[in-house]
């Protein structure tokens, strides 16, 4: 890995003034919380690299981990474990042991956004640390994506436009030297309506796992 490479920004990274303006207040109102960019968390020789969107308010920007602290990381981590991507107890305030297993998450955008929404512009300007995040993973060979919009950002961070390949759950196609599977977000919404069930969730991390096998 290059002495170059910068795939985490600062705890104070001042790029996107809304952003920042946005973690100020969280830190006035609320100043135990990390109020942070959230860093990627997981193995560094990961095979496998989940992404997501953005951190929750009240989740990964309370916390300072991805997934932990909102409904989502239930899911996600009871997911990973389920599927030997993970072990460990996992708690939401993260006072845990929990450690993945050949598996590291990360965000798109790093800051937590007002109504869990980043700007186009704060795609564009958080994307050089994602770039530096895959290059960073020497043996990175299957990526999922929770949500289309986590799938466009990592299509257009790895020099593809954000159609080459199809919205939709468990869509996948190879993007240069990786394998991408796209899944519904595991959101509170999806997973109260039934959009993404348990089940549908477990089978994009079994197939993971077979493209990492093959």
């Amino acid at each position: 890995m290059s002495a170059a490479l910068t795939p985490e920004p600062a705890r104070d990274c001042p790029l996107c003034p809304r952003l920042v303006a946005y973690r100020v207040e969280n830190a006035r109102q609320n100043p135990d919380w990390w109020n942070g960019p959230a860093p990627s968390f997981g193995d560094p020789n990961a095979r496998l690299l989940i992404a997501g969107l953005a951190p929750g308010r009240t989740g990964a920007n309370r916390t300072g981990r991805p997934f932990t602290g909102d409904h989502a990381g239930w899911l996600l981590y009871d997911t990973l474990k389920k599927t030997g991507f993970a072990k460990g107890s996992y708690d939401p305030d993260g006072h845990d042991d929990l450690t993945l297993v050949d598996c590291m998450i990360t965000n798109a955008v790093r800051c937590a956004p007002p109504q869990n929404k980043p700007t186009a512009t704060e795609e564009n300007t958080c994307r050089p640390f994602l770039v530096d995040r895959l290059a960073a993973l020497p043996r990175l060979k299957v990526i999922v994506t929770l949500g289309d919009v986590s799938r466009r950002s990592i299509l257009r961070t790895l020099g593809y436009p954000g159609s080459a390949i199809p919205a939709g759950h468990g869509v996948e196609g190879q993007v240069g030297p990786y394998t991408l599977i796209n899944s519904y977000h595991c959101s509170r919404l999806n997973t109260n309506t039934g959009r993404l069930t348990a089940e549908m969730f477990e089978d994009i991390f079994k197939r993971a796992k077979a493209a990492l096998e093959a």
